[in-house]
């Protein structure tokens, strides 16, 4: 790994500090300027280039993106498209050839250039790839200029973040509680996968497991609830109907995300908070979501709808139409730091979704106290992978689960 002590930027800075401090102090000047990345600072005028990308595929289902660079600065991202990691992997591959070489701080230039000099623009793949590298130039220029990202973005609107976790049931509730969390989302209760048409057993059942999580959590805290685009028209405003006495936060995905003016039907009928976003791409994608009014609350993953840069963007667009931002994470830790950065840079922010805190993962993994996470102040992202803790973790060959209907083997959604 190069070191700032190769760079030739730093002789000259370290004349300078000769000069103005004298030889004698020159040893603590060097031992400052040779610490490990996260603290490295670089001026603006120094040489910085990227020397190389490296992505490694990370249990349980997750991808980290290193981007080193000359100055022994290394960016982190992650790129994380589920059940295809080593396709995003190879993604990535193909985008580094643009990216070697040239000065990292140029992040929406680059942006620009990675998305549209693609003929066939968007989708999945690319834009997944684009995210993890998006964070990553991001992360570099924060480290080199000293900053947390989110100074880069204008500063924090907040000096705390709040953040929700998932719960199945209420021991889980009842556990994270004890953790510090006042917000939760769960699915939809169900003893089968949902049919296209459901009997009344079917929606009281769900209505009466969501019911005993709502009396567990309490009048005073929020349990949001994912449909997971995985249950019909005809019955989503049935179920919505049901749980509405107990207020969830928001109902997410309550049809497939792409059926946006089903979707825009459903939140004219309910006063209950419509939410999606997992799986729309780009300031493109939400933009027929809040023309058409079809949710109130953003959910942008920012491993997969353009990373930083973009899901800035979108939460923007979402501001001019009174919607808040709920970024969507159910991936590892470099997702979180990235997700923190944003929230702490708009005013629209709502909650943050996190499945790591960055146990095993991150040398400092993040705490939640009351509800909330501290507004983070290191640079870059503010994280530094544990690598002794990664060996065990690295590689693995998660799938997408194969869902069928059980009575007669059809293929449902998960």
């Amino acid at each position: 790994m190069s070191r700032l002590s190769n760079n030739s930027a730093l002789i000259s800075r370290r004349s300078m500090f000769r000069s103005i401090l004298g030889a004698g102090t020159l040893l603590s000047i060097d031992s400052a300027f040779t610490a490990k990345s996260s603290s490295a600072i670089v001026s603006p005028k120094d040489s910085l280039k990227i020397t190389r990308m490296e992505t490694f595929l990370v249990k349980p289902r997750w991808i980290f993106l290193k981007v080193h660079t000359n100055a022994g600065i290394i960016g982190l991202g992650e790129p994380l498209l589920e059940g295809r990691a080593k396709t995003i992997a190879e993604a990535v591959k193909e985008i580094a050839p643009y990216l070697v070489g040239k000065d990292p701080r140029r992040v929406v230039h680059h942006w620009q250039a990675i998305y549209r000099h693609a003929f066939y623009r968007g989708g999945p793949i690319l834009t997944s790839a684009l995210s993890g590298i998006d964070q990553a130039l991001w992360d570099i220029k924060g480290k080199a200029l000293g900053v947390p990202v989110y100074e880069l973005l204008g500063g924090p609107t907040r000096n705390r973040i709040r953040v929700y976790s998932h719960a199945r049931s209420p021991e889980d509730i009842i556990a994270q509680k004890k953790q510090g969390f006042t917000a939760f989302k769960t699915g939809v209760p169900k003893k089968r996968p949902a049919r296209i048409v459901e009997t009344p057993g079917f929606v009281r059942y769900a209505a009466e497991q969501f019911a005993a999580l709502r009396e567990t959590v309490g009048p005073d805290c929020d349990i949001g609830i994912d449909f997971h685009g995985a249950v019909s028209p005809q019955t989503a405003m049935l179920l919505i109907k049901a749980i509405e006495p107990y207020q969830p936060m928001f109902v997410e995905e309550p049809v497939q995300c792409q059926n946006v003016d089903i979707m825009a039907d459903i939140a004219r009928k309910t006063f209950l908070p419509i939410a999606t976003g997992e799986r729309i791409f780009t300031k493109w994608g939400f933009r027929e979501i809040l023309e058409k009014r079809a949710a109130g609350i953003l959910q942008p993953d920012i491993c997969h709808a353009g990373g930083i840069t973009e899901v800035r963007l979108i939460a923007g667009m979402a501001e001019a139409y009174y919607a808040a931002i709920a970024p969507h994470n159910p991936m590892g830790p470099i997702s979180l730091a990235s997700g923190l950065q944003i929230a702490a840079s708009i005013p629209n922010f709502l909650c943050q979704e996190q499945v790591s805190l960055g146990a095993g993962y991150l040398k400092k993994p993040f705490e939640v106290k009351d509800g909330y996470i501290p507004l983070p102040t290191g640079s870059g992202l503010g994280i530094e992978l544990d690598e002794e803790q990664l060996e065990d973790k690295i590689d693995h060959d998660w799938r997408n689960p194969e869902t069928y209907d059980p009575d007669d083997g059809s293929v449902v959604d998960w």
